[in-house]
């Protein structure tokens, strides 16, 4: 692996314990420029993950608890009448930091969800007819509660498309779950890390993933996978550009932290269900399992 992105794995994976690969998906996630979406029940360690990479990469840190009667200007910020200059001086929101936990997302109104849409799409916010840039580099990562729960707004499709990825922690095995009730609480553990990189490192480590190469034949295998879900009526909707960019861009930071400056049909296989999942369902059962999904595409699709 790449020394710093493995160094980085090293130090997270001694907080929350067994889960190397969701680890490594969310740094991949960073290192593509894409914001994260974690899907699980509470407690299990979603909110925490966020603490620890904005601790390890030294990224200012903001957490917005999403309810149902969030505003949208609870994020961006809004405009206050100061009498003593007899002028209106924008107060920023929670939103300007680098990296944003949007924590239980899907517990707050469609209205307030879009709030982030801008942001995560632009960097940017607008607001009192002025635009506003958001710091660099900016990362969201956002928690969402299963939709069977309680008091949930399932994320609209334009909605999910912006995130690049979504993962599930899941529960930690008997072996993982010993060390957690044996050890220290996470929180503290965390205030005792220290950062394994600085913003502008980040930053650099971004602009190296962008020069990794990726091959005709990759490309080939990529649309392949692509076009196979356009053309299969399992599929109520087959991935779109977006989507197909989304995989180079997580497939080269896969491959960065892999060591490689050249993307391998591997690096595509192992990004594929965070990218997809969200973005595939089958027509017959709306309740198909994501990984399933992305297993049978991966079946289906021969590599070149």
């Amino acid at each position: 692996m790449h020394p710093l992105t493995q160094a980085i794995v090293k130090q997270a994976c001694k907080i929350i314990v067994g889960k190397e690969q969701q680890i490594r998906q969310s740094l991949a996630c960073l290192l593509a420029r894409g914001h994260l979406l974690i899907e699980d029940i509470p407690g299990m360690g979603k909110t925490t993950l966020a603490h620890l990479l904005a601790r390890l990469l030294g990224l200012q840190f903001n957490r917005i608890q999403f309810t149902s009667d969030l505003l949208p200007s609870d994020i961006i910020g809004a405009a206050i009448y100061d009498r003593a200059g007899a002028t209106f001086s924008f107060h920023p929101g929670p939103i300007f930091t680098q990296l944003l936990l949007a924590d239980e997302i899907n517990r707050t109104t469609p209205k307030t969800q879009s709030a982030l849409l801008e942001a995560m799409e632009e960097h940017q916010v607008t607001t009192e007819g002025e635009t506003r840039t958001l710091p660099e580099p900016f990362f969201v990562i956002a928690t969402q509660n299963p939709a069977y729960h309680a008091g949930t707004f399932p994320l609209p499709e334009s909605q999910l498309d912006r995130f690049l990825m979504r993962i599930q922690l899941g529960y930690p095995d008997r072996w993982a779950e010993r060390v957690l009730l044996q050890g220290k609480d996470r929180r503290l553990l965390i205030d005792e890390l220290e950062p394994c990189a600085e913003p502008a490192e980040l930053v650099a480590l971004q602009l190296e993933v962008e020069k990794v190469h990726a091959s005709d034949a990759l490309l080939d295998y990529l649309q392949s996978l692509v076009e196979h879900t356009r053309r299969n009526p399992r599929y109520n909707t087959g991935l779109s550009p977006r989507a197909s960019l989304a995989l180079l861009h997580s497939a080269r930071a896969w491959a960065f932290m892999e060591g490689r400056h050249q993307i391998v049909p591997e690096d595509l296989q192992a990004v594929l269900p965070a990218v997809v999942t969200h973005r595939l369902r089958h027509d017959t059962t709306a309740a198909d399992d994501g990984a399933t999904i992305a297993a049978e595409l991966l079946e289906e699709v021969p590599i070149p």
